[in-house]
């Protein structure tokens, strides 16, 4: 493991008019770590993500990456090229299930998309029988399978995923999941995963950490966190008591 964390957030505060959506007082990522973020709707894990990715800046606080403070639009290319951000509800283009999925690699690469390492992610994820359907008729499941092939064929170094099973079924959040499992055996990668879904945190993450209204409430390895949280909140959260 590298001395320094793959990212580190200190005092990150990310407000939209007076309405905080996320203040973290501090969190490390460590490189080819898998940390799921857990929290209900609202909890302000999709905004962490981007602060993440830097799609979005912090209204206030430092987001470093590797020790490098980072700022959205000054964060080197070959830096974005490194993360991957799998959004909630994925954004398609038109056309084709391949053509999708082969989209980021000619963008990165600008040479022709190797069709090897299409068929072979789409097959992984089970819907090679879908390469050649408009992404149109696709349904929501499908759709997130497309987006998180078109992520993986990338080969990221980080990759954040916003409740990436929320609309699949069992079987295919399974799928999903053994297919992640699969890719940081083989590829070293760090995975932030979002999810509200205290089975699949506890499945997945190596550390998990509880977001409440924007905070971070605690992290701390899985089996710690599910066994023992410090946090009151945290022990509320896990035994089901609602809290918001």
């Amino acid at each position: 493991m590298n001395e320094l964390p793959q990212f580190e957030l200190r005092q990150v505060r990310k407000q939209y008019g007076r309405t905080v959506a996320v203040d973290v007082e501090h969190l490390r990522i460590e490189a080819g770590e898998t940390l799921c973020l857990l929290g209900p709707t609202g909890a302000g894990k999709s905004v962490l993500l981007r602060l993440l990715a830097a799609v979005e800046r912090p209204t206030v606080g430092e987001v470093r990456f590797e020790g490098r403070d980072y700022l959205g639009d000054r964060l080197p290319r070959e830096t974005r090229h490194r993360i991957t951000l799998v959004f909630q509800r994925p954004v398609l283009l038109s056309g084709s299930v391949s053509r999708n999925v082969a989209y980021g690699l000619r963008l990165r690469t600008c040479l022709a998309c190797p069709k090897t390492e299409v068929a072979r992610i789409l097959e992984h994820l089970g819907i090679a029988h879908l390469a050649d359907r408009a992404v149109r008729t696709l349904s929501g499941g499908q759709a997130q399978l497309v987006a998180l092939a078109r992520a993986l064929v990338l080969k990221p170094d980080v990759l954040l995923l916003d409740e990436p099973t929320a609309h699949l079924d069992p079987a295919h959040v399974a799928l999903v999941e053994r297919v992640l499992r699969e890719v940081a055996a083989f590829h070293p990668i760090t995975l932030v995963w979002a999810t509200h879904n205290l089975f699949q945190a506890r499945r997945v993450g190596q550390r998990v950490g509880l977001l409440l209204n924007g905070r971070l409430i605690e992290v701390a390895a899985a089996d710690v966190f599910f066994r023992e949280p410090a946090d009151p909140r945290t022990r509320d959260f896990v035994e089901g008591r609602m809290i918001y």
